[in-house]
């Protein structure tokens, strides 16, 4: 993932790309990685506690530093103090995202165990001796677990800087690690879209999505497929006693087949992402609301076709080429307006396929007509 953060003095952009590698870490690497969760999480909280308490006693917001918690916790000091600091960088944005806009971003809260992800962040450091994380042919130098090994499936090039590293911890019991970079790239061109490289998507249960052109993704439904394994798995999960082996050995297969159906949908958005990036100029989407659309349609597969997911791969690797990815309207009345007339009539039934302007007599496909609409209001904003 790349996106542009500022300009550089020479007049090109400074970009930020994100790899991530499997990590495969020893026994004691692995109980180092535990330790550091476990300080992140208390850290966190203490923080956090010490803040509301001080606000109730002087109405004032003050957020203590790391350094205060290390004499009466001493664990602290095993781990690196890089992940400690970043839970205090990350605590202070969040209490800044509240104080911004406290609709949109709720009030910190604490962290909990088994309901909140295991990850930490630590910054690379650059001293005479050298840097404090740095790649090696097989691994990554972290500061306090040494040379980890992991498996590269990209390698960085020679002038990217590495910035930050985060690892994570999947319910899985994989290790992962995001290595951020930055590097210096011209910047793109911008492209001009126009009616034959401009495409537009409109949001499909049936196909995912469904260009004006008429083509349609048709992703297989994954979840679907593997109902029935789940289904099973959660059978003997119910017959057994929680916390046994074979309880949690249950539970590890079923976590298994959910994040490999997560992982198939994560493959085709961005393989298809890529496809639509590469090949149009300009892609106009409508803006509709998904959360909104999963409550209404209650039994259909909003939340298992990943379609915001797409979207945002869609922006960001629009972006880095130059090209606009346009967001029309969502109460824009695109599924029941003539694409060959421009009439606008009564509202199509949500199941109807077929709708025939009552003005022109033009028989139109509901979504494919759509489609059209959303492209033609797409390029009227780029135009404007």
């Amino acid at each position: 993932m790349a996106w542009r953060k500022r300009d550089a003095a020479d007049g090109k952009t400074v970009r930020y790309t994100t790899l991530k590698v499997r990590l495969c870490p020893t026994e004691a690497q692995a109980e180092l990685f535990e330790n550091t969760f476990g300080c992140c999480r208390y850290i966190w909280n203490h923080m956090l506690a010490d803040e509301q308490r001080f606000y109730l006693e002087t109405d004032r917001h003050f957020l203590p530093t790391p350094a205060k918690y290390k004499k009466e916790a001493p664990f602290l000091k095993e781990v690196d103090n890089q992940a400690l600091i970043q839970e205090h960088n990350k605590l202070a944005q969040a209490f800044r995202m509240f104080f911004k806009n406290p609709e949109a971003f709720g009030h910190p809260g604490f962290k909990r165990k088994k309901a909140d992800k295991d990850s930490f962040t630590a910054c690379n450091h650059v001293f005479e001796s050298g840097p404090t994380i740095y790649t090696t042919r097989d691994g990554i130098r972290m500061t306090k677990a040494g040379i980890v090994k992991a498996r590269f499936s990209r390698r960085p090039q020679a002038w990217w800087k590495l910035r930050r590293i985060t690892v994570e911890k999947t319910r899985t019991g994989k290790y992962f690690c995001s290595i951020l970079y930055e590097y210096d790239s011209e910047a793109p061109s911008p492209a001009a879209p126009t009616a034959e490289t401009t495409i537009g998507l409109k949001y499909s249960l049936a196909h995912f999505y469904v260009a004006d052109n008429g083509e349609m993704a048709d992703p297989p439904r994954w979840l679907k497929q593997s109902q029935e394994k789940l289904a099973k798995l959660q059978q003997r999960l119910s017959r057994m006693e929680p916390g046994s082996k074979n309880y949690q050995e249950a539970a590890r297969k079923y976590r298994l087949l959910h994040e490999h159906i997560a992982n198939q949908r994560r493959d085709f958005t961005h393989k298809e992402s890529s496809r639509i990036a590469n090949g149009w100029n300009a892609v106009c989407v409508r803006d509709d609301d998904l959360r909104e659309m999963a409550r209404e349609i209650r039994l259909g597969p909003v939340p298992d076709a990943g379609f915001g997911m797409f979207r945002e791969c869609l922006r960001y690797k629009l972006e880095r080429q130059g090209k606009p990815l346009v967001l029309v309207g969502r109460y824009q009345p695109t599924t029941r307006t003539c694409s060959a007339c421009g009439f606008a009539g009564d509202a199509v039934p949500r199941k109807a396929k077929t709708w025939v302007c009552p003005k022109c007599g033009a028989a139109h496909n509901t979504e494919v007509n759509a489609a059209r609409n959303i492209k033609r209001n797409g390029l009227a904003q780029i135009c404007a």
